[in-house]
């Protein structure tokens, strides 16, 4: 993909591809308020869905494979898109152009700024997030247990595990609220004022939603409300 604008589109699809898992595995979370049994035979129905046609964890690898991919033309996407962007508006010593608005002269936008350093923390928080729940006691802080329900409670208990996931949190609901609105931008979906102003609210309801659906149980776990 050589055409910007083929990498823009590239960048949002697969954006809105990890916007739609976000949103059910957040449903998936929000379970841990139902109890240890409706966690539990969710997380094992996940894994045995399909079967026989299916094999053991055949859904999570189909799902796992489509965010890979998505994952990996999104960063790829990104860092071209970007280098693209500094060519074309010019650097100082390697950074952005200059500007009177900033004590170090260079302009460096909000957006910019938590899009890039916050997809980096949700690239290193993902491959954690992954040992710790998704694989079976490959990372287990607070104890290994063959139930998904009994290793959620364990790790949020300690508080580095809840502040970790905190900051990713942050980081994720910041990196929605641009991306979305790029995305809808990328897509020509924003065409008119009224359009925008809609499409911005709904990438911050979009983005809260989100960040406070998965806050809620590592949260009301480290607070002793689910134990």
């Amino acid at each position: 993909m050589r055409s910007t604008v083929a990498l823009k589109a590239a960048m949002a699809i697969s954006g809105l591809i990890m916007v739609l898992y976000l949103i059910l595995h957040m449903y998936g979370n929000l379970r841990a308020f139902w109890g240890k049994s409706a966690f539990d035979d969710y997380a094992s129905h996940l894994r045995t869905f399909g079967e026989p046609t299916l094999p053991y964890r055949g859904l999570l690898y189909i799902v796992e494979v489509v965010l890979a991919v998505a994952v990996l033309v999104h960063i790829y996407s990104a860092i071209v898109l970007t280098r693209r962007d500094h060519a074309a508006l010019g650097k100082v010593d390697g950074k952005r152009y200059q500007t009177t608005q900033n004590k170090r002269g260079v302009q460096r936008s909000y957006a910019s700024f938590t899009l890039r350093w916050g997809g980096v923390v949700i690239v290193l928080f993902v491959i954690y997030h992954l040992l710790h729940l998704s694989a079976d006691n490959v990372i287990h802080p607070g104890g290994a247990s063959d139930s998904p329900y009994v290793r959620l409670v364990n790790g949020f208990q300690i508080w580095w595990v809840m502040l970790s996931y905190l900051i990713a949190m942050i980081a994720i609901g910041f990196h929605l609220r641009h991306g979305l609105w790029s995305a809808f931008a990328t897509l020509g979906i924003n065409n008119s004022v009224k359009r925008r102003r809609r499409l911005n609210q709904a990438a911050i309801v979009v983005s809260l939603v989100i960040t406070i659906g998965f806050l809620l149980p590592p949260l009301s776990i480290f607070f002793g409300w689910i134990s």
